[in-house]
């Protein structure tokens, strides 16, 4: 059967920022999300050897649901100066090894995880989702 492995990219970026230690170039750019992320998701590819993988990372700006409810998320902390400026360099190195990276635009990671989820298994495809968010629990199927 193949396997389809979905990573929510926004889960992992916020993980290995509160994981490891502000590392940073020569220069001061701050690199230890970046570092973080590329050794989880080589460690995913290379341990499970998917058939199929992408990365799926909330686009930036407003999602639907802002505009069905305002106050969405209103209260959390904005993204910290040193987090926003490893997103781009991220992703820049994601494509240099070849992993597909998913954005929508208006659309956060996690619905576009399960919108794709669901379509791989209608096709019968095996999905592996990795996150650290609990909200995505709700996709939980045999093939899920």
């Amino acid at each position: 059967m193949p396997t389809l492995v979905l990573v929510d990219g926004s889960s992992y970026l916020y993980r290995a920022f509160h994981a490891l230690p502000d590392l940073r170039t020569s220069r001061g750019e701050p690199t230890g999300a970046i570092r973080g992320v590329i050794s989880m998701l080589r460690r995913l590819v290379e341990d499970g050897k998917p058939d199929y993988f992408a990365v799926v990372f909330d686009a930036p700006g407003k999602t639907f649901r802002d505009d069905w409810y305002p106050q969405y998320k209103a209260n959390r902390s904005p993204m910290p100066d040193n987090l926003t400026l490893q997103i781009e360099p991220l992703h820049e190195l994601i494509r240099v090894h070849g992993w597909p990276l998913l954005m929508v635009e208006g659309v956060e990671a996690d619905d576009v995880i399960g919108t794709l989820a669901r379509q791989a298994e209608a096709q019968g495809i095996d999905i592996l989702i990795s996150t650290g968010d609990k909200d995505l629990a709700q996709l939980i199927t045999p093939r899920v």
